[in-house]
């Protein structure tokens, strides 16, 4: 017959020790954002170009928010 109790022998071996809760949760949450990082750059093959091209566009948004829209640029003129 089998040993299905620890004090009958060698099943000492076999339990699990589970980290403190601290490191636990350090786990936890690098394993979190190693999955947030994977799902955001999913289909992407170059995902720092795609961040450059973000950043360049903010830039340009923020230039077009502070410049003034009356004057001093330039003008189309048709005819």
């Amino acid at each position: 017959m089998g040993m299905c109790l620890p004090c009958l022998g060698g099943a000492a071996d076999d339990v699990v020790v589970t980290p403190d809760p601290d490191t636990k949760r350090r786990q936890l949450a690098e394993a979190a954002e190693k999955r947030q990082k994977e799902t955001t750059n999913r289909g992407i093959k170059n995902p720092e170009a795609v961040e450059r091209k973000k950043k360049k566009q903010e830039e340009m948004e923020k230039q077009a928010v502070t410049a003034p829209s009356g004057g001093g640029g330039l003008r189309w003129q048709v005819g």
